[in-house]
């Protein structure tokens, strides 16, 4: 399978999707936690790829399922605090998840090369696009399934 496949071709057995910036402002399960148009367009973008696993990948508290309670909190990626790619490796090693391929990274750039650290094969659909329209536009394209590839 090549990196321009289309997405029938294939269900992924993980995709990782962004924190986002917007949270709530209490405790909460990761799935409700973040309220930004960008996480949730990630969101859906994952959820019609029917992964085998989704993952939220926080920028605090690293690899997040869904039903997982955290607290809001204000760290971006790359800030000092933030989650490091050898804390990355070991909470993947815990999950048992290193070596699942198909992977699929949905994000920016700092998202995707945190997420490639662990998986340099993982396919990155919204690379090559030149900012945030971009980016939305390709999410709805996942979406609906309409010509999308993966990189």
């Amino acid at each position: 399978m090549t990196a321009n496949d289309h997405l029938d071709c294939f269900t992924p057995e993980l995709v990782i999707i962004p924190c986002g910036s917007r949270k709530l402002d209490r405790p909460a399960r990761a799935a409700d936690m973040y309220v930004g148009s960008y996480h949730r367009a990630c969101r859906k973008a994952a959820d019609a790829l029917q992964p085998d696993r989704l993952l939220i990948l926080s920028a605090r508290y690293g690899l997040l399922g869904l039903d997982d309670v955290i607290e809001p909190y204000d760290t971006p990626h790359g800030a000092a605090d933030a989650v490091t790619a050898h804390a990355l490796l070991e909470q993947a090693t815990l999950r048992d998840i290193v070596f699942l391929d198909p992977v699929v990274a949905l994000g920016g750039a700092r998202h995707v090369g945190l997420v490639r650290t662990i998986w340099p094969h993982a396919r990155t659909p919204l690379a090559g696009t030149r900012g945030m329209g971009e980016q939305m536009a390709r999410l709805a394209q996942l979406r609906s399934g309409r010509d999308a590839h993966l990189t």
